[in-house]
């Protein structure tokens, strides 16, 4: 299951509950690779705290939304993994984009002082 929301200020906050199987995944990569389209979203940020499973779809649907912000220098986070979804993340190369803390921190992060908002 996922909730998808985008702030005033352009960031899609994706919750994600449950588990994320393919099916999942691709649901969720139309809907939000369509809204990324639209020039609405300028980041991205992956609540995964309520994610018990996740497989290859799931980090191939984070990579290719990554994809999809790149042209306009969207930034992505990848919030409170559990500790395997960690380490194939790191495996990946994205370690550098968890964090392990609230979504209002995170939000708080893309669009803050940093950042010229």
């Amino acid at each position: 299951m996922a909730d998808i929301n985008i702030t005033d200020n352009g960031i899609l906050v994706a919750t994600l509950r449950g588990e994320l199987d393919n099916h999942e995944a691709n649901r969720i990569r139309a809907h939000i690779s369509s809204t990324i389209f639209t020039g609405q979203v300028r980041a991205v940020i992956w609540d995964l705290e309520g994610l018990g499973f996740m497989d290859s779809a799931g980090i191939g649907l984070i990579l290719g939304r990554m994809r999809d912000l790149a042209p306009m220098g969207g930034e992505t986070l990848i919030l409170n993994p559990t500790a395997t979804m960690e380490k194939i993340f790191s495996f990946s190369g994205l370690g550098q984009n968890i964090r392990h803390c609230t979504v209002e921190t995170a939000i708080g992060e893309i669009g803050g002082v940093a950042h010229g908002q």
